[in-house]
């Protein structure tokens, strides 16, 4: 036996059929990878976790994450990938609700200020964070009493609710209304001049 024969049969022979399997088994796996790749169009967009009300800073930490299928809407929405921070909420966005991108924007984008109303009584039922209402006051008179009440804020946005935990409670809440720049001075003076102040559902009276 020459030593050509014996290096022909210690070798190892590959069954042509065996390549062309492998190539085609190889084929099908990267295909359906780029399928499947290509039809998972979600992408990550902030939910808010609790109402968001117009003024308040959008901490992103506060916020939901979602891997949503938009489509052509994906530009209307917040996404993960493409937000800053010192962002604003703009106007309403409910709890549960994709935020929109026009929901946010600059700080001075809203042109309203957070004022604290002190509740005299306990709240009508249904108020909460994005309640709108209007702020009622009555001037106090010199010698006791009050002048007839007038509408000091129109449809003004509830911004959040803090109950009285103190020790000593007037059986209200302190409600943080939305209030234009234009009228926060005569809102505050009206604090500061001890008008009674209350707050009524918009719609709900005259």
């Amino acid at each position: 036996m020459t030593g050509r024969n014996r290096r022909e049969r210690g070798a190892v022979r590959l069954d042509p059929r065996l390549l062309i399997g492998i190539v085609l088994v190889a084929g099908s796996t990267i295909g359906v990878w780029a399928l499947v790749d290509g039809l998972d169009d979600t992408v990550d967009v902030y939910v808010a976790r609790e109402t968001l009300t117009p003024g308040a800073e959008l901490e992103l930490d506060r916020l939901d994450v979602e891997s949503v299928r938009l489509g052509t809407a994906e530009a209307g929405y917040l996404r993960v990938d493409d937000t800053d921070d010192g962002l604003v909420v703009t106007r309403t966005v409910g709890k549960g609700e994709l935020v929109p991108a026009a929901a946010v924007g600059d700080a001075d984008a809203t042109g309203l200020s957070v004022v604290v109303v002190p509740s005299r009584g306990t709240l009508a039922r249904g108020l909460d964070a994005g309640s709108r209402v209007d702020v009622w006051s009555a001037r106090a008179k010199d010698r006791g009493g009050f002048e007839a009440p007038k509408v000091l804020v129109a449809d003004a946005e509830i911004a959040g609710i803090v109950e009285d935990d103190g020790m000593v409670s007037s059986g209200g809440a302190s409600v943080e209304v939305l209030v234009p720049s234009d009228r926060v001075a005569a809102v505050l003076e009206a604090l500061a001049t001890g008008d009674a102040i209350d707050l009524v559902a918009s719609g709900s009276g005259d």
